[in-house]
């Protein structure tokens, strides 16, 4: 038995007063009809309807199993259609995870743009460098950097690419030389950045050669921004995604070196857990976010 439709066959039955205009109102035959209202009335043990030839009426049972049902029904049908309203419309909640120095430098200063486009539309924001797990945590979808995404029944958007530069202050190169290949770093001061995907060596090409550099780190810390901090105050030399340095490198507060190689890329990617059924909300918000990240392509380059 279908459970469904035998209350449905039940409830029209009930309010029509007939077998007949009930199988004509679902479209059903009318022993369909009866079949449904037999297997119901067995499933739960009582009579649920007094019926002769000629007419029918609900039993007291079946007065009180109406109440229920219709009640039932109707919350199901108002469940179905307020459904509906969020999965076509632009409102509620959008829960978004990013790592803080790319939502600070790349596109927290287009959010308000964004929310002002879908004034329906709640965002929380959740700035955090560590990797969350979206189902887990009720996230909507995530910003993730990576060299490498690792594989996952995750569906990831690639959204752009921040290509590395080895970098420090003028004064620091001054002091102990500007690097001319790679094997000079190992003489400099090393500033790590922990959670890049570059920690525990830096890696160069040229000439369809590498050259791989042992991080010797004198500061080690979780944040870019930390790491843009230390290279602007002398510390040693690192290597950044170049968005977080660009007016840094513009302006003369840092200056760049080995840029004759090619070195490492971070990519950014929109995670979200399922293709089916995407929500309107989360891919405005991906197209949203693609724009603005691509609007100045200058930033990446």
């Amino acid at each position: 038995m279908d459970r469904f439709t035998a209350l449905q066959v039940f409830r029209h039955v009930a309010e029509l007063g007939s077998f007949a205009e009930a199988a004509r109102a679902l479209g059903l035959s009318p022993p369909a009809i009866s079949k449904n209202v037999a297997e119901l009335e067995a499933h739960l043990g009582v009579r649920l309807i007094n019926r002769t030839t000629r007419r029918m009426a609900l039993t007291e049972e079946g007065k009180t199993y109406l109440d229920h049902v219709t009640r039932g029904l109707d919350a199901l049908t108002e469940a179905e259609t307020a459904l509906s309203l969020v999965r076509t419309s632009l409102s509620g909640t959008l829960r978004v995870s990013a790592p803080m120095t790319v939502a600070l430098v790349r596109f927290s200063q287009a959010i308000p743009e964004f929310l002002s486009l879908y004034p329906e539309l709640k965002l929380d924001l959740h700035l955090d460098d560590r990797r969350v797990d979206i189902v887990r945590e009720g996230f909507d979808l995530a910003i993730r950097g990576s060299s490498n995404l690792e594989d996952s029944s995750l569906v990831a958007r690639k959204l752009a690419v921040m290509p590395h530069v080895l970098c420090a202050a003028p004064a620091y190169f001054q002091r102990h030389g500007k690097p001319e290949t790679p094997s000079d770093l190992k003489a400099l001061d090393h500033i790590r950045f922990l959670f890049g995907g570059n920690v525990d060596a830096w890696e160069f090409k040229k000439d369809g050669r590498t050259e791989r550099i042992a991080v010797q780190a004198r500061y080690s810390v979780t944040s870019s921004l930390a790491v843009r901090d230390a290279l602007r105050g002398g510390c040693g030399v690192s290597l950044i995604p170049r968005p977080y340095v660009a007016n840094d490198l513009q302006d003369g507060r840092l200056q760049s070196a080995l840029d004759d190689w090619t070195t490492a890329e971070i990519t950014l990617y929109a995670v979200y857990p399922s293709r089916q059924h995407l929500a309107p909300k989360i891919r405005v918000f991906i197209d949203f976010l693609a724009q603005q990240l691509n609007r100045v392509p200058s930033a990446f380059e």
